[in-house]
């Protein structure tokens, strides 16, 4: 009998802080990208948001199999699962 589940999606988040956090988390959206390019990883998606002046995240969005070897990599700072 086939999986009735859904695939779980998590977005992972990196933080960066101070008066450039947002020029930051942009610049890192763009290494996020190419690090699902390079390694063929199913990417649900990619951005970035302004929480505040001084708070700003870059953020990718993967199966939950996929968390073990991009956690690893990636190292980002926290997660959360994704309701769609």
């Amino acid at each position: 009998m086939a999986n009735l589940c859904p695939m779980r999606k998590l977005k992972l988040i990196w933080d960066f802080r101070g008066t450039t956090a947002e020029k930051i988390a942009e610049h890192h959206c763009i290494h996020l990208n190419e690090y699902a390019s390079a390694t063929g990883l199913n990417v649900t998606g990619t951005g970035t948001e302004t929480l505040n002046e001084l708070h700003s995240i870059a953020y990718m969005v993967i199966d939950e199999t996929d968390l073990k070897s991009v956690r690893d990599a990636l190292k980002p700072h926290r997660g959360q699962s994704v309701v769609e």
